[in-house]
């Protein structure tokens, strides 16, 4: 099959499954997001969520947290890993804000990714998100579950991106991302997928193969 049918097929079948798909990091403004996306390497964005309303209550503007030491930041993100180096990534990635950016989130992907911890990952779910523009947010489920589909035998970030922005409408690209994600943490799991359960098996590659 063609993959821009597939590709078609499969956007009509998610939206059919997750018409409500939305980024799961729970947030009040650019800057909120921006920093729970960094929060969510390597940890959950449930972990996220609940570690964040206590971070910005008390941090509450990008001034506040480029005024803050890493050590201050610490204790309220401990439980998201890699705390030190996030701690780190977001007093530094704020101070450029402030001294680079007037205090705005950048809205190209050459300054955001200029930013301390952000790469093209969390550079397009900003840029989706919160300035509307189209972008490919792969993270682990997108790469899983498009490597399944077919669409690519690649484990290259950055190549898939620019391989399923060729496919996906640009209007649709970042809730398709969100439908993937979803996807993946309830069905096309990285370990036992649930394949007999999956509504998109008749287009995946992957189903097809363990079939045989």
């Amino acid at each position: 099959m063609d993959n821009k049918l597939k590709v078609n097929i499969i956007i009509e079948k998610l939206q059919k499954l997750y018409p409500d798909a939305d980024c799961s990091l729970n947030y009040g403004s650019p800057l909120e997001l921006l920093i729970a996306t960094r929060l969510s390497a390597q940890c959950t964005d449930k972990r996220v969520n609940k570690v964040t309303p206590a971070l910005f209550a008390k941090f509450k503007s990008a001034k506040d947290f480029a005024n803050a030491s890493p050590e201050e930041i610490a204790p309220y993100i401990h439980s998201c890993g890699f705390f030190r180096t996030k701690s780190n990534d977001i007093v530094n990635m704020c101070k450029k804000i402030i001294n680079d950016f007037n205090g705005k989130i950048p809205d190209n992907m050459e300054d955001l990714t200029s930013l301390a911890g952000v790469g093209r990952k969390t550079a397009n779910l900003i840029l989706g998100m919160v300035y509307g523009k189209p972008g490919i947010v792969v993270d682990t489920h997108f790469i899983r579950i498009t490597k399944r589909l077919g669409f690519h035998n690649n484990d290259n970030a950055e190549k898939i991106e620019k391989i399923m922005l060729e496919l996906i409408p640009p209007e649709i690209s970042q809730k398709f991302c969100h439908q993937v994600v979803l996807h993946g943490r309830a069905v096309c799991k990285a370990i036992n997928p649930k394949c007999d359960e999956c509504l998109l098996r008749s287009e995946c590659e992957h189903y097809k193969k363990q079939s045989k």
